[in-house]
């Protein structure tokens, strides 16, 4: 039996947490420091912030979206979208890739505040869920229990406000740019390489509440 991408990246995820909680000096060096890439060029850490978190819940609820849908993801890549060999590679590719872009933003705002740090996945499972909810615009979530085409909506008014308030040390930037990045992410892979896709995205929404026929 094959293990999936996305139980590999919580195992690998929750060991190297499960070290740096006890080690600072190396959870700092992983986490997402702008000041560092821009002043030494330390250009790894845009990725290996989404590897660490802050403490035991943090982490577990990272793992647990990204298990809720990652796996749905996962399964969508390797038996709908395309081969398994080439839907594990390219499931994979948008979880990192989308540590690293929804890191870009923060990276232009904080690069020269040395005082400023963030780390987590967040930005990479906000993807999976708005990725998600492309294919079930209006499934419903169970917390809060709104379908999912509103609460990707309030979910990026709510990470937008806090951004621009700030004050509670959470990457809201991360969470919103990863949110948009799920859906841009889907939306160009079906305008290259599955046009019906895009129609399907299209009808589920327009549809409004009802099973998804893909």
């Amino acid at each position: 039996m094959t293990i999936s991408i996305t139980l590999l990246l919580i195992v690998m995820t929750g060991l190297i947490s499960y070290q740096a909680f006890s080690n600072a000096a190396m959870r700092h060096k992983l986490l997402f420091h702008p000041a560092s890439v821009a002043e030494f060029g330390e250009w790894h850490r845009f990725l290996t912030s989404g590897f660490v978190h802050a403490n035991w819940a943090h982490l577990l609820i990272n793992m647990y979206v990204l298990y809720q849908f990652g796996e749905v993801l996962e399964y969508l890549f390797t038996e709908k979208l395309f081969n398994p060999l080439a839907g594990r590679l390219i499931f994979l590719f948008f979880y990192l890739s989308a540590i690293v872009v929804a890191d870009i933003p923060t990276f232009l705002k904080h690069r020269h505040n040395s005082g400023y740090g963030s780390l987590g996945a967040s930005g990479a499972t906000s993807a999976m869920v708005t990725a998600y909810i492309l294919f079930q615009p209006w499934g419903w979530f169970l917390f809060p229990p709104l379908p999912g085409i509103l609460f990707a909506a309030a979910y990026l008014w709510y990470s937008s406000y806090m951004a621009r308030r700030g004050g509670d040390n959470i990457a809201h930037d991360a969470h919103f740019w990863g949110a948009i990045y799920g859906i841009l992410f889907m939306v160009v892979l079906a305008v290259v390489h599955r046009p019906d896709l895009l129609r399907f995205f299209i009808s589920q929404l327009l549809q409004g509440p009802g099973m998804p026929n893909f």
